[in-house]
């Protein structure tokens, strides 16, 4: 069963936002973006350096560049499961 996005911010996960810059594989002299976002854990980002090892060995355009952003979402201590319900008569 695949994990929710809110369990994976709960174990401490931040959302990553990266910008990769590359070479067309056809115009070496022309620069080309994409960007990536997932929920990946600082400071290591292993689901980012899982996927620049993919694009260097499957992707033909060679990067350039990478830049990317992390911010953690919520953590275990900012949030609480509350049971229960509050009416106002």
């Amino acid at each position: 069963m695949e994990t929710s996005e809110t369990e994976l911010m709960l174990k401490g996960y931040g959302l990553t936002t990266a910008e990769f810059t590359y070479r067309m594989p056809d115009f070496t002299r022309v620069l080309n973006t994409f960007v990536w976002q997932e929920y990946d854990l600082a400071p290591d980002h292993p689901r980012l350096f899982e996927f620049i090892e993919f694009w260097q060995r499957e992707i033909e355009g060679p990067l350039h560049s990478v830049r990317f952003n992390h911010r953690k979402m919520i953590g275990p201590g900012e949030w609480r499961n509350v049971v229960g319900e509050f009416q106002i008569h």
